[in-house]
């Protein structure tokens, strides 16, 4: 998973866990998991020392705002890699305010690519970057929650935190 030179750190989130890895300054990388021992599982590269190397550091306090709804925008540097198409996809995902949703096909249409939303959804299933890229908020054209990396309910319990951060600001 993590490359030479990559730092990470595991930070707990309400469902499990969020690891979160940085190379060259940048977050390269934000999985999530429900079992909070599986996190840190199959990591190569080091660590973050205490306290977290400055990218880390800044995302996971972003994150946890995030959580706590009390942030709906990151400002984080990152580096997704992915192919034109995948960052095409991942900017349009970017774009989708805080507690709204899009369908696959309304982002195929908004990137120039009407007839790709089955390409939308496998560039949405390799986002590296959950939640900063947030490709929880990519729905099916009837409105179902399809796949999600770490499991549907957590796709869920993000769009409903969301909604109901919606009614605090």
């Amino acid at each position: 998973m993590g490359a030479a030179g990559t730092s990470w750190i595991v930070v707990p989130a309400p469902f499990g866990a969020a690891r979160l890895e940085a190379r060259s300054g940048r977050l390269v990388r934000l999985s999530l998991f429900r079992d909070p021992g599986a996190a840190a599982a199959g990591v190569s590269g080091r660590p973050a020392s205490r306290p977290a190397p400055a990218p880390l550091e800044a995302a996971a306090e972003q994150l946890a705002a995030y959580f706590a709804a009390r942030r709906r925008e990151f400002d984080l540097p990152v580096d997704p890699g992915g192919t034109p198409f995948q960052r095409r996809v991942w900017r349009a995902l970017m774009e989708i305010p805080w507690g709204a949703t899009r369908s696959y096909g309304e982002i195929a249409r908004a990137i120039g690519r009407p007839g790709a939303a089955r390409a939308v959804g496998a560039a949405c299933g390799a986002n590296p970057i959950a939640i900063v890229i947030p490709c929880h908020r990519a729905i099916g054209s009837d409105g179902a929650l399809t796949g999600f990396a770490a499991g549907v309910d957590v796709k869920r319990f993000l769009l409903d935190l969301e909604q109901r951060g919606r009614k605090l600001f």
